[in-house]
C-alpha cells in the first residue's frame, strides 16, 4: 500500500515538473514573440476607421429608440380605446365586447409592450464590444502565463545578493496590475449592456422625459471612447511590459549570481 502511495506521488510530482517546464517555455515565447504582436494589433485597431472617433456621430442612435413619445402613444391609445371602427368596407361596425367575467387572471412578472416592437441594442458598438472582447480574453490567458513563469523562476528565500529577487518582484507586481486591468475592462464591457438596458426601460416607462433619452446616447459615447481607451492602454501595457521584461531578462531568469547589473 506504501509503495503504490509512493508511486502516485511520484506521477504527480514528474506530472507537475513537466507542466512547469511547459508552461515556462510557453511563457518566455510570449513575452518575446506574442506582446509585439498585441501591441501592433491593439495599433492598429485604434488606427483604423472601425474605431475611429470620426465614426461616433454614426455609432450613436436614433434619440427616439424605436419608443414612441408620450404624445405618439396618447394618440394610439385613443384609437385602440375606440368603440367604433370601419371594417374592410369602410363600413362602421361596433368594436367587440369582451366579457371580463369570464378572463381568468393572470399570474407573473409585468412585461413592457413596445407598440415598433424590441428595443434592439446599439448593433454598432456590440460590433466593436465582440472585437474587442476576445481580445481581452487572450490577454488575461497570456499575463496570467508570465505571472505563473515569474513566480515559478523567484528563488529561495535567503540572505545574500537578493537585487535580482528584487526585479523580479517588480515585474511580476507590474504583470498582475496588467492582469488586473484586463479583467476589469471585460467586466465593464459587460455592465455597459445592463446599464443601458435599464435606461431604456426607463424611457418605456417614462416616454415623456427626454433626459432618459439622452441620458442613453451619453452612455452609448462613453462606451465608444471607453473602448479606445481599453485599446490603448491594453497596447501601452504590451509594450511596457515586453520593454521591462526584455530589458531584464536575464535577472529576471538567474536572480542570484555575481553580476551586479542594475535594472533599467
Amino acid at each position: 500500500m506504501m509503495l503504490s502511495e509512493k508511486k502516485q506521488k511520484s506521477a504527480a510530482v514528474c506530472g507537475l515538473d513537466a507542466y512547469k517546464t511547459n508552461l515556462m517555455k510557453q511563457a518566455e515565447k510570449i513575452v518575446l514573440e506574442e506582446f509585439p504582436r498585441k501591441v501592433l494589433e491593439f495599433n492598429n485597431l485604434l488606427e483604423g476607421e472601425q474605431f475611429s472617433y470620426e465614426r461616433l456621430p454614426e455609432l450613436l442612435p436614433n434619440i427616439d429608440l424605436g419608443i414612441p413619445y408620450a404624445e405618439q402613444l396618447i394618440e394610439y391609445a385613443n384609437d385602440r380605446n375606440s368603440t367604433e371602427h370601419e371594417n374592410d368596407d369602410g363600413v362602421l361596425k361596433k368594436k367587440r365586447k369582451i366579457d371580463h367575467a369570464n378572463i381568468q387572471p393572470l399570474h407573473g412578472t409585468s412585461v413592457y409592450g413596445f407598440i415598433n416592437g424590441t428595443v434592439k441594442c446599439n448593433e454598432k458598438l456590440a460590433s466593436l464590444t465582440d472585437i474587442t472582447r476576445p481580445l481581452l480574453r487572450d490577454s488575461v490567458e497570456a499575463v496570467n502565463k508570465v505571472k505563473m513563469w515569474i513566480l515559478f523562476l523567484i528563488p529561495r528565500i535567503e540572505d545574500g545578493n537578493n537585487f535580482g529577487v528584487s526585479i523580479q518582484e517588480e515585474a511580476l507586481s507590474e504583470v498582475r496590475t496588467v492582469e488586473g486591468e484586463a479583467a476589469s475592462f471585460l467586466d465593464q464591457m459587460s455592465r455597459y449592456f445592463v446599464s443601458r438596458a435599464r435606461l431604456v426601460t426607463k424611457v418605456a416607462k417614462y416616454p415623456h422625459v427626454e433626459d432618459y433619452r439622452r441620458a442613453i446616447l451619453d452612455m452609448d459615447e462613453k462606451q465608444f471612447i471607453n473602448i479606445r481607451l481599453v485599446l490603448t492602454e491594453m497596447r501601452n501595457h504590451f509594450a511596457t511590459l515586453h520593454d521591462m521584461i526584455t530589458k531584464n531578462l536575464e535577472k529576471i531568469k538567474t536572480p542570484r549570481s555575481n553580476n551586479t547589473e542594475h535594472m533599467y
